[in-house]
């Protein structure tokens, strides 16, 4: 099937495979998130963040076998020693694409909690997803730009006061809490005007790094560190639904959470420019690894 069909009707077999996936698990998703709303008793909460948890991972494992069934591509995994699927970790990750996501998920579900990204507020009026994102706990963050912040300074904190209250809800069961650090897809245009002193990526924001080690750090068991490189270039997701992508790379490390990158990046200005050179130098690395898998055989 992946080989003859042309590109287009793969993409939209592929995409309908994708929908009715989600529309299957979305009536038992929501039906529990309902419950969770009206039963406001704590050992309820637990147990249909648990059942959420277990859907959510499923409708998982369906995508990953939609992409397996529809898409052609190698995917060349390295590292990963040590992540267990009951300890809560951080995961950071480059960002180049929504495909990003599906490769993340493929790669790490089942072997570290479910992921819960990091989400612009808009994205909550996505079809279908949207609730699904809100039932499921993902924290939705507003981004001011600094001149709308200068004309409304009461708002300055507000999405950093989300990353709060979203940390405080994940200390009942183990999770997996996904950030792109660069807090955008890289584009060429985008690199350029942020005169990134990176080759392949954008320059971090260590804020919402920063926020979930200084709300969690004492829970985290590590850092998941994910480089995912497409060798031949990124392609958008219709792209990626037709089968123009033929290769992936991921390496996936183990970071320790030390005492150094635990503070108060809010109120603390020296841990801040501390935290920011700490992520500098990650990205740095990154930056490297980037490379040697581009050009590895």
């Amino acid at each position: 099937m992946r080989s003859f069909l042309p590109g287009p009707i793969r993409g939209a077999l592929a995409f309908l495979l994708y929908f009715l996936n989600s529309i299957v698990i979305i009536v038992p998703l929501v039906t529990v998130a309902v419950t969770k709303f009206l039963i406001p008793f704590s050992f309820w909460q637990l147990i249909s963040r648990k059942i959420l948890d277990v859907l959510a991972t499923t409708w998982i494992d369906v995508n990953t076998f939609n992409m397996w069934l529809m898409q052609d591509f190698e995917l060349e995994v390295t590292g990963a020693e040590g992540i267990e699927k009951d300890m809560w970790y951080l995961v950071i990750s480059n960002h180049q694409s929504w495909v990003d996501i599906l490769i993340l998920q493929r790669v790490l579900n089942r072997k570290i909690p479910f992921l819960k990204f990091f989400l612009k507020k808009e994205l909550i009026w996505v079809p279908i997803m949207g609730l699904a994102w809100w039932a499921m706990d993902f924290p939705f963050m507003k981004r001011y730009s600094k001149d709308f912040l200068k004309k409304n300074p009461h708002l300055k904190g507000k999405d950093i006061e989300v990353t709060r209250k979203a940390c405080e809800k994940y200390k009942t069961i183990p999770v997996s809490i996904v950030n792109f650090v660069e807090g955008t897809r890289f584009t060429p245009g985008k690199h350029s005007r942020q005169n990134s002193p990176f080759t392949h990526l954008l320059k971090p924001k260590a804020g919402g790094v920063a926020f979930v080690l200084g709300s969690m750090g004492e829970l985290m068991t590590g850092i998941v560190n994910v480089t995912i490189v497409y060798p031949n270039g990124t392609k958008s997701f219709w792209e990626y639904l037709c089968g123009k992508i033929d290769a992936v790379k991921v390496h996936v490390e183990l970071m320790e959470v030390t005492d150094d990158i635990i503070g108060s990046y809010e109120n603390d200005p020296d841990f801040r420019a501390h935290f920011q050179t700490w992520i500098n130098g990650v990205w740095e690395e990154k930056d490297r690894r980037i490379d040697q898998l581009r050009n590895a055989a």
